[in-house]
C-alpha cells in the first residue's frame, strides 16, 4: 500500500536534460544524472519522483493542456507550503520554485519526499479485518482535519491567503461558472442542485485554513501505525474560509453502498471504510473532536458533491479535447452525472 512511482505516462514526459541543468545550478548537492518517475494516481496537478543520486525529491507541475493558470498556481502552492510547513509538520517542505517555463514547459516546484501508506481501494489486511482499527484510523483522519483548521493563521503568515467574508457565496458562484465553462453535455439533476445551492447559501460559520480537497488519497499514513498521519498532500486549493465547507468536501467524497458499485469503487477512499462508516459517523466524529455542535450539514455536503462533480467535469473536458491521453479520464462524464444525481437525491431527502 506504499505510494510508489512508476514509468512516466506517454505525453507527460519531462525534459530530463533541461531539468538536470537547472537543478545543478540551484541545488547544493552534486549529482551525476536525473532519474524521473511518476506518481500515477493524481487527477489534477502532476507529481513526479526525481532521483538525484542517493537523494529523492518530489516535483509538482500543472497538467498538460492547462489553460487556466489560476487553477494550477504552482507559485501560490509553493508559497503556502513554505509558510505552513514551519507550523504544520504534516505539510511537506518545498525547496525551490521555478517560474521559467522553458525548463520543462511549465512552472514547477520541488519538495521533500514523504514515505507512507495511502489508502486507495484495497487496504492492508490488518485494517480490513478490524472494525476497531478502522474507527481509530477514521478518528485520526478527522482529528487531523480539525488540527489543520486550528492552525494559527497569523503565526503562519497566511491570513492574507483568502478573504473569509462572503466566502461561501463566492465559492458557489465560482464553481458554477467553472462548471458552465467546462460543460460538455447536459446534466439536469446536477444543474437543479446548482440552482438549489445558489438559493441556499448560509453565512460563514467561521474562518480557518482549509485544505479544500481533504480525502484519504491525499493523506499518507505511517506504515508502522495506520492511526498516525505522516503527511497531507495536494495543497493546490488551500485557502482561508469556512471550515464547514472543507468538511462538506470530505463528506462529498464519502460514498455509500446505495450509490452503486461504480461509485463505491471510485479510488478516492478505501471501500471497506465506506461500507462500515457513514457520512453521519464522520460528521459526529468531527463534532466530538472539535467540541462543537454542528448545524445542519446538508448545504455543505451538497456543495462538496457539486464541487467534486465540477472537478471531474473539468478533467473530462480536457480529455475530450485531447489535451490529456490518460485513459482513466475517459468515463469521467459518467461520474459527473452520478454525482449530480447523488446531490439531487440528498436535497430531496433533506439529509446528508
Amino acid at each position: 500500500m506504499l505510494d510508489v512511482s512508476t514509468n512516466v505516462r506517454e505525453g507527460e514526459e519531462l525534459d530530463i536534460v533541461s531539468l538536470g541543468v537547472y537543478l545543478r545550478s540551484r541545488l547544493p548537492t552534486p549529482f551525476d544524472k536525473v532519474v524521473v518517475e511518476q506518481y500515477p494516481e493524481g487527477n489534477s496537478n502532476l507529481t513526479y519522483l526525481i532521483r538525484l543520486g542517493e537523494r529523492s525529491f518530489v516535483l509538482r507541475r500543472p497538467p498538460f493542456g492547462n489553460t487556466v493558470k489560476s487553477a494550477h498556481d504552482m507559485k501560490r502552492e509553493y508559497w503556502v507550503l513554505k509558510k505552513l510547513s514551519k507550523l504544520y509538520p504534516l505539510a511537506p517542505e518545498p525547496f525551490l520554485f521555478c517560474e521559467d517555463t522553458s525548463v520543462i514547459g511549465a512552472e514547477f516546484y520541488l519538495m521533500e519526499r514523504r514515505r507512507g501508506v495511502i489508502l486507495r481501494g484495497e487496504v492492508p489486511q490488518e485494517l480490513a479485518g478490524s472494525r476497531e482499527l478502522q474507527e481509530k484510523v477514521l478518528r485520526s483522519f478527522i482529528r487531523n482535519l480539525i488540527r489543520l483548521h486550528r492552525v494559527d493563521l497569523k503565526a503562519a503568515i497566511l491570513s492574507e491567503l483568502g478573504n473569509p467574508e462572503g466566502y461561501n457565496q463566492r465559492q458557489v458562484e465560482g464553481w458554477t461558472k467553472r462548471y458552465i465553462t467546462a460543460k460538455t453535455e447536459e446534466h439536469l439533476e446536477l444543474e437543479e442542485a446548482i440552482k438549489w445551492l445558489n438559493a441556499n447559501v448560509p453565512a460563514e460559520s467561521g474562518a480557518s485554513l482549509i485544505h479544500n480537497d481533504y480525502k484519504f488519497d491525499n493523506i499518507m499514513l505511517s506504515s508502522d501505525d495506520l492511526t498516525r498521519v505522516v503527511a497531507v498532500l495536494d495543497w493546490e486549493m488551500v485557502t482561508v474560509g469556512d471550515p464547514l465547507m472543507d468538511l462538506g468536501t470530505t463528506l462529498g467524497y464519502w460514498m455509500s453502498p446505495e450509490f452503486g458499485e461504480e461509485m463505491m469503487n471510485m479510488p478516492f477512499n478505501p471501500r471497506v471504510l465506506m461500507e462500515n462508516f457513514s457520512r453521519r459517523d464522520l460528521a459526529d466524529m468531527y463534532a466530538e473532536a472539535s467540541d462543537h455542535e454542528l448545524p445542519d450539514l446538508l448545504f455543505y455536503y451538497v456543495f462538496g458533491t457539486f464541487k467534486i462533480s465540477v472537478i471531474a467535469q473539468q478533467i473530462y473536458a480536457r480529455y475530450s479535447k485531447g489535451l490529456t491521453k490518460d485513459p482513466r479520464f475517459a468515463n469521467f462524464d459518467r461520474f459527473v452525472g452520478d454525482l449530480g444525481r447523488i446531490a439531487a437525491k440528498s436535497i430531496d431527502k433533506g439529509r446528508i
